[in-house]
This record gives C-alpha cells, structure tokens and sequence, in this order.
C-alpha cells in the first residue's frame, strides 16, 4: 500500500488550486492535534474514545490520500472496538512514525 494516493492529491490541488497549500496545512496541524488526542486516550481504557478519535484520523488521513495513515488509524479503529487494549500505545506510535512520513511526502509534493 503506498503512503500517498497522488491522483488524489493531484485532483485535491486542481480542485481546491490556490486553497491546496492551506488544505495541507490544516491537514498538518489538524494530525498534530489528532496525535496528541490519540496518546492521551490510548491511556485509558474507553473504548469508544480510543474508536472515535481513531476513525476520526482515519477519515482526514483517507481524505488527503495518505492510504498506510488512513489503513493504521483503521486497524486501531478496529482493536478499541473489539476491546483489545494490547499494544495501544504502540500502535499510536507507529501511526506517529507513518504520519511524520506523509508530512515529508506532502512537503515535498509539487
């Protein structure tokens, strides 16, 4: 699976044309916060949330075209609703580790 879907970018850039620059950086800072979010929940042991703030990356990941962001959050999404709390937080960490990749990928896209 590739990290970005770049027919989906190429079609979010002429669609949005002067508006992509900031579309990405809202992506950006939005999966900052997200990140944070999912550090803090995975903590925890409440499902729901730990669902919720995954399926919620899970959609802007998907949205954007990074595909291996969107495919992690989808399989966290997964465990916190089978109540599978194993390996939560390295699961995040990973999800961190391939969300710092996309950034660079979409920096360097043009």
């Amino acid at each position: 699976m590739d990290h970005l879907d770049y027919d989906t970018l190429d079609t979010l850039k002429q669609v949005m044309e002067d508006d992509f620059n900031l579309l990405i950086e809202t992506f950006r800072q939005d999966s900052i916060e997200r990140l944070k979010k999912l550090h803090e929940v995975v903590q925890g042991n409440d499902a729901d949330l730990i669902r919720r703030a995954a399926h919620s990356f899970k959609g802007s990941s998907s949205n954007i075209g990074a595909q291996q962001l969107s495919a992690l959050c989808a399989t966290l999404e997964k465990k916190a609703l089978a109540g599978n709390f194993q390996g939560l937080a390295e699961d995040v960490q990973i999800i961190e580790k391939e969300f710092l990749h996309v950034q660079s990928l979409l920096a360097n896209y043009s």
